[in-house]
């Protein structure tokens, strides 16, 4: 016990640059493993909570965009879903790897991003910016289509209180759209927390053996020759991961559906097999 106790001080951190500089060798024990892919964690969760947070937001702008009559806002939302939406998620962190460091190095600027930009080679910024616009595109879709099937009667009660403009759409429109997307969103949200594995296949280097999950088991699998003791351990941590956002998001859910009668139906997990 004490000696996992020394473990989980010299590496549990491990993966943001705190602990041990160096990884251990030989002799790996089982406390080892679920330590340093634990720590390899914090990276996962940073991407998919940073990434949900902020395309939460970028979604509902491109979801209200989809749903003008205005041409001009319309069809570059339906654009950037179709583009996101229709390519591989490793496609696009192969793209934007290109872009963000080989064609600069190359000397080839893109939006002004040079070499001296050396920052948006790190995983920390450049991934991020994948699955952020990734998961933007998706939940525009979820959003939009709540956007489409708002119940009528609810509408009519808003327009006879004189609710117009940006007060109608606050006070009605989004919390109703809310309400009709969180199940499907929290599916979408469960799926961007496994996405973030991809982080590891992608071309964005782990820098001083600071990664995600996936690294730390990879490391292991090939130190070890053996694959069947670390990745079941990174399944049971996601596992673990899903159970937490099922509770965080159905306790969102109940809040958005206080107003309903009767019981409120909770989220189930239901993964999306062709995506």
């Amino acid at each position: 016990m004490s000696q996992c106790l020394q473990t989980l001080h010299d590496y549990g951190l491990r993966a943001i640059g705190i602990g041990e500089r160096l990884l251990p060798r030989t002799d790996f024990t089982l406390c080892e493993q679920f330590v340093l892919i634990g720590s390899g964690l914090i990276w996962n969760v940073y991407f998919g909570a940073l990434a949900l947070f902020i395309g939460f937001f970028l979604a509902n702008a491109l979801a209200v965009a989809k749903a003008s009559s205005h041409p001009w806002l319309r069809k570059p939302a339906e654009w950037f879903i179709f583009l996101f939406r229709g390519s591989p998620l490793f496609i696009q962190f192969f793209i934007a790897y290109e872009a963000l460091v080989q064609l600069p190095r190359a000397g080839i600027d893109i939006f002004g991003i040079t070499v001296q930009t050396s920052w948006m080679t790190r995983a920390w910024a450049g991934a991020l910016l994948v699955l952020v616009l990734n998961t933007a595109a998706y939940s525009a879709e979820i959003f939009y289509g709540a956007l489409r099937n708002l119940p009528k009667g609810e509408l009519e009660a808003a327009d006879a209180y004189g609710m117009t403009g940006w007060t109608r759409y606050r006070r009605v429109v989004w919390p109703t759209a809310m309400r009709l997307a969180w199940p499907a969103y929290t599916n979408e949200a469960i799926f961007l927390f496994h996405a973030t594995t991809l982080v590891f296949f992608s071309s964005f280097p782990a820098f001083q053996q600071q990664g995600d999950s996936l690294y730390y088991a990879s490391y292991f699998a090939d130190k070890t020759f053996n694959p069947f003791v670390a990745y079941p351990i990174v399944a049971g941590y996601f596992i673990l991961l899903t159970l937490c956002l099922i509770l965080l998001f159905g306790i969102v859910n109940r809040r958005l559906n206080r107003h309903l009668p009767g019981a409120v139906r909770k989220i189930r997990y239901r993964p999306n097999l062709i995506r």
